[in-house]
């Protein structure tokens, strides 16, 4: 059996990992590369292997990093399924839909702005590619749900675990005989954390595996505790309204958005901060926000705690305002502080914020409040790191605007989770450090060595092939 590393290897975008046993093609993940421009569409334009040898997908979750690139696999000719969640199922289709959007909508604008010589641009995929998936998915229970293994071949089958890092996330156990003899391997996918608001925490699986394959996007941090949240939020919004800022906050439609309208609804409901207006400019946030309330019996108790005993929606309130047209969110950008305005995409590379950042991020009055982790090369790391100027459309912008960091309600998994993780797995002999960059797996890859010095630790780099 051999593992090939074809996507967020040393880097946390487009995890794609194709394992090969006994002739039976699995791929697990079929994410989009997400990041600069010209290479990433580079590297979503073909995949480095032959999609219609891929028997099998096993999808841990929605985010598009993670099944972007589920459409192309299909239109290249792949035949079998797609195994995740029912909530996975459910979300990734708006997912998928929204991705075809806006590449139409992004290779438009950017074809319409075109300086002579350069080239137009076209979308990896379209809505009518994006259709052609739903009859690929085939929705598994987590096992915790159903108490049954899925059968992918006589000698292959698997399970799921809650991951507790967005709504469908699973850790996928798989149970693999070869030459009479079985091993099991652990995909983690991307792993949450524990006591994080509205979801519940990752399990750990109660088999022994050999081989564990594991994210470490956060391998050389400790986040802070997510009850500091709350407090730094109340400063921000009260400093907002009473400097008349506008507070523009990148977010992924798919987890973080709902996160915060949790935390948002809670604070107002202690009266802890004013009823200023809340845009969500993303109808993908809608849709998804929808999808949650369909699998509350997937919310932690915390959630039964704050609204679910008292019959209150905890994504819906008074002061939040959803915008849905194209016009409406352009209206925005003339409306008056103070106000709050949440659109995709969560790392500034794509959708409304950018619009959004355009018009507002040389005013030294407004705040960008980013939330969630920024991958190399996009723009929401480059606004993190201090480069100004910026680009936003091929223009340059400076940022003047006061950018806040956030990273407690970060879906990731830190340091001390991931290193818990790995202490809950019995007889490990290998760790496949993925979906993270060096600098990070480096430092993890010492503290797993320092622990269980018997352990294999590897950082594969993009197309590297393990026997396992």
């Amino acid at each position: 059996m051999k593992i090939t590393f074809f996507g967020a290897a040393q880097t946390v975008t487009g995890s794609k990992y194709l394992l090969e046993v006994n002739g039976f093609n699995l791929l697990l993940d079929c994410g989009m590369h997400q990041g600069k421009r010209d290479i990433a569409n580079q590297l979503n334009k073909k995949f480095p292997f032959e999609a219609n040898k891929i028997d099998a997908v096993i999808l841990s979750h929605a985010h598009a990093d993670h099944c972007g690139m589920l459409p192309v696999l299909v239109r290249e000719g792949f035949k079998g399924k797609v195994y995740c969640t029912a909530a996975t199922t459910d979300i990734a289709k708006f997912i998928l839909e929204d991705s075809a959007n806006i590449q139409e909508q992004d290779a438009l604008y950017y074809n319409k702005h075109l300086k002579e010589g350069e080239v137009k641009i076209k979308p990896i995929y379209t809505k009518q590619d994006v259709k052609k998936t739903y009859g690929h998915f085939e929705p598994v229970s987590y096992f915790r749900l159903s108490n049954q293994w899925t059968q992918l071949a006589s000698n292959i089958r698997f399970k799921f675990y809650d991951a507790g890092h967005i709504l469908g996330s699973a850790i996928t156990l798989l149970e693999i005989t070869e030459n009479g003899q079985k091993k099991n391997l652990i995909f983690t996918g991307d792993l949450g954390r524990h006591f994080l608001p509205i979801l519940r925490d990752p399990e750990f699986a109660k088999e022994n595996a050999e081989t564990l394959i594991m994210e470490a996007t956060y391998g050389n941090k400790i986040h802070k505790p997510v009850a500091d949240l709350e407090g730094e939020l109340k400063t921000i919004i009260n400093e907002a309204v009473k400097n008349n800022s506008k507070i523009m906050v990148p977010a992924f439609s798919l987890g973080r958005t709902q996160e915060l309208l949790y935390v948002l609804h809670k604070l107002l409901n202690e009266k802890a901060i004013p009823a200023l207006p809340i845009y969500i400019d993303s109808p993908l946030a809608q849709k998804i926000t929808r999808v949650f309330n369909t699998y509350t019996s997937d919310f932690d108790e915390e959630f039964w705690e704050d609204f679910g005993e008292k019959g209150e929606k905890a994504f819906l309130f008074n002061n939040l305002i959803a915008v849905s047209s194209v016009k409406e969110s352009q209206s925005i950008n003339n409306k008056p502080g103070p106000f709050m305005v949440i659109a995709g995409s969560g790392m500034c590379e794509g959708g409304r914020i950018l619009h959004h950042l355009k018009n507002n991020i040389e005013d030294a009055n407004n705040v960008i409040l980013i939330t969630g982790y920024q991958g190399e090369n996009t723009l929401g790391r480059k606004i993190i790191e201090g480069v100004s100027p910026v680009k936003i459309f091929g223009l340059d912008y400076q940022v003047r605007a006061r950018v806040i960091i956030l990273n407690e309600l970060s879906a990731h998994a830190d340091q001390k989770d991931l290193l818990n993780y790995v202490s809950h797995v019995t007889s490990l002999k290998k760790v496949f450090l993925v979906h993270t960059e060096m600098p990070q797996a480096t430092v993890f890859k010492e503290v797993i060595i320092q622990k269980y010095p018997n352990v294999k630790v590897n950082i594969p780099s993009f197309g590297e092939v393990f026997e396992i």
